[in-house]
């Protein structure tokens, strides 16, 4: 049994703009639509597994009254109609006969044990019930949709019934965390934002009441072409200025500019009055919202506020001061008679650790380790200096953010080596006969000394051990982890291990960078298999993470198809962040191991990645850059020969 939790969804700007960039494929000059748009902390929760038939059942207290239990034959008539009745379970029905329709599955058992989310408040409780089915189809019959097939899924089952819902309201299926979601005609793209401060929202359910159908209904005569003034302001509103808006907002949740966000807010609202309430004025003339938004004791504790979804007295929403002033707006909307709802918008950790494990032994490099371990063999560089390959990786390290960092070592007489190396300074004579640049280089050297830590790994029991030796440097944070035998080459401006960095801040997931390689090299990696979730394919959700497959098994089950419908074949870059929880698997996996009296067994990284895979998610990124492995003689000649190119 999988237990499965979807949020509602709040838009915080650019309400109506998901329909209007649609009618583009009718009118060019109309802009694309944006929209702001975050889940929310309340949501339904759920239990969901295997059934000859399609069955909904709720044991939620929030739904008696409005739900009763069904269960309907997985015949895809019956189920449709089922979706074109006024009963609310209509929109699980709807999703359901889509995938059956298309994807031949057979039934699930869905148990609604929770709903804390609003009904009928312009929080999509309806779309978070059509993800929350479209989710469950494909977890229990293993389909590999990523989460934007789950959304349109959830969006055309939707349409079966008589609602009529936006293309944006699906955006609960992204979770919790902001997202741009750009609406171009048919196509739409999805783009998780980054929140560089918390962000203390109050959104509300008004208790009045809306006519939404009508306010879409005498909003959309205005498109695809409008014929009087008034259509050519509401044009206005939803196209450049709404643009030049959600521009504003991304920069200012990105910059923690959280008074001019909440003034933003109040902004936008007045041009909403202007220019789009008038054409529905029954129901955007709104009084009890402009009179909650208008209340004096209400502005003292916000930066500003508006309406939610397709405005009118649904909803409301604000942008308070501080945690206090968020409880204190609850507490006095419900005071009023409303119900309020806290939603706290938290900005990801930036990593600020990494890790580098260099405790090998390098017997694939013998006899050369003999004298020199393979971290400090020489490596000609572009600009014509000769690094060895841990002063390349710290380099990329420093330049990507990163301000301390931890050196797994195998044992005290390397960290010698590495102290001599970073802490104390050539002598005089040896200084003196550098050039200038050289002499630079040398103190750049030594202020790297300053960012290491070193711990010692004693025992040799795996990659997964030696990483764990850094979990007290770690200290509950998420760390970037990069192999003490690769290099990277960035092909932008930006090294790859920040770009895995930035990736890591919009996802806050265990992540890994992504490889591509012919089928012949698989049993060198680890191997990624999954679904992209973006048209660009450098986002991969991924569903397995196997080391060192043999091809046969890697061509029958982690193939991973691109566009053209080939296959290909994801490595691991040599670059991961690890989170909390990773740490939390491997000091298990030790224990476990030692519980059993076996102090021998090697203790894999890869088994914990993946453990911590099948319970929060991982994400594999595409880096736009090279990879050097220099693990053998083969592979060093190699590096050696192309790393000191330039691009």
């Amino acid at each position: 049994m999988l237990k499965l939790f979807v949020p509602g969804r709040l838009c915080l700007f650019g309400e109506h703009t998901d329909w209007a960039g649609h009618y583009r494929t009718m009118n060019a000059d109309i802009l694309p639509g944006a929209a702001i748009v975050t889940g929310i902390e309340q949501g339904v929760y759920a239990e969901v597994e295997k059934s000859t038939v399609f069955e909904v059942y709720s044991t939620a207290k929030q739904m008696e009254g409005m739900w009763s239990d069904f269960s309907c034959p997985m015949d895809e008539q019956a189920l449709k109609r089922v979706a074109r009745s006024g009963d609310f379970f209509r929109y699980c029905a709807g999703v359901a006969s889509y995938m059956l329709e298309w994807y031949k599955v057979g039934g699930v058992r869905i148990t609604i044990t929770d709903m804390t989310l609003p009904m009928k408040s312009g929080l999509s409780s309806s779309a978070a019930i059509c993800v929350l089915v479209a989710r469950a189809f494909n977890l229990i019959y293993k389909l590999n949709l990523n989460t934007m097939g789950e959304m349109n899924i959830a969006y055309v089952g939707e349409l079966r019934t008589s609602s009529r819902c936006g293309r944006l309201d699906q955006a609960c299926a992204f979770g919790v965390k902001p997202n741009l979601m750009t609406f171009d005609g048919d196509e739409i793209e999805v783009q998780t934002l980054n929140v560089k401060k918390p962000l203390y929202w109050v959104f509300a359910d008004l208790c009045a009441g809306k006519n939404t159908i009508k306010i879409l209904a005498d909003l959309n005569k205005a498109y695809p072409f409008p014929a009087n003034e008034q259509e050519r302001k509401l044009h206005e509103a939803l196209g450049v200025k709404n643009t030049e808006f959600v521009q504003r907002a991304i920069q200012y949740m990105a910059n923690g500019e959280v008074e001019q966000l909440g003034l933003l807010m109040t902004e936008t609202e007045a041009v909403f009055n202007a220019q789009v309430a008038p054409m529905c004025p029954e129901e955007l003339t709104a009084p009890k919202l402009h009179a909650i938004l208008n209340d004096k004791h209400v502005k003292t504790l916000t930066y500003g506020g508006k309406g939610v979804g397709s405005h009118g007295d649904g909803a409301v929403q604000f942008l308070t001061k501080d945690p206090n002033c968020q409880q204190q707006l609850v507490e006095y909307l419900n005071n009023l008679g409303m119900r309020a709802y806290c939603l706290t918008i938290k900005p990801v950790h930036t990593v600020r650790k990494a890790i580098i494990p260099v405790a090998g032994l390098g017997t694939r490099l013998y006899p050369a380790t003999r004298c020199l371990k393979k971290d400090f063999f020489p490596i000609p560089c572009p600009d014509g200096m000769v690094r060895p390959v841990i002063l390349i990786l710290l380099e990329e390290l420093i330049q990507s953010g990163i301000e301390e960092i931890c050196l797994v070592l195998g044992s005290e007489e390397e960290r010698k080596l590495y102290r001599e190396f970073f802490d104390h300074p050539l002598s005089s004579e040896h200084f003196n006969k550098l050039n200038a640049e050289s002499q630079e280089y040398e103190n750049r050297i030594l202020d790297i000394g300053k960012h290491l830590y070193y711990v010692i790994q004693t025992e040799k029991r795996g990659f997964g051990h030696a990483v764990y030796q850094a979990a007290n440097f770690a200290k509950g944070e998420p760390v970037l982890l990069m192999l003490g035998d690769t290099l990277s080459r960035s092909m932008t401006n930006k090294p790859c291990a920040l770009q895995l960095i930035e990736a890591y801040e919009r996802y806050n997931k265990l992540m890994l960078g992504v490889y591509p390689v012919p089928l012949t090299m698989v049993s060198h990696f680890g191997i990624m298999s999954g679904v992209w979730e973006d048209k660009d394919e450098r986002v991969l959700h991924v569903n397995t993470f196997v080391e060192k497959p043999k091809a046969s098994y890697a061509e029958e089950f982690l193939g991973v198809k691109n566009k053209k419908g080939e296959k290909e074949y994801c490595s691991v870059f040599g670059q991961y962040i690890l989170t909390p929880e990773v740490f939390m698997q491997l000091g298990a996996d030790i224990a476990a191991a030692d519980a059993s009296g076996d102090f021998s067994k090697e203790i894999e990284l890869t088994s914990a990645l993946e453990a911590v895979r099948s319970r929060s998610g991982m994400i594999g990124l595409r880096l736009k850059g090279y990879r050097y492995d220099m693990g053998n003689p083969s592979a060093l000649v190699e590096t050696v020969v192309e790393y000191s190119k330039k691009l």
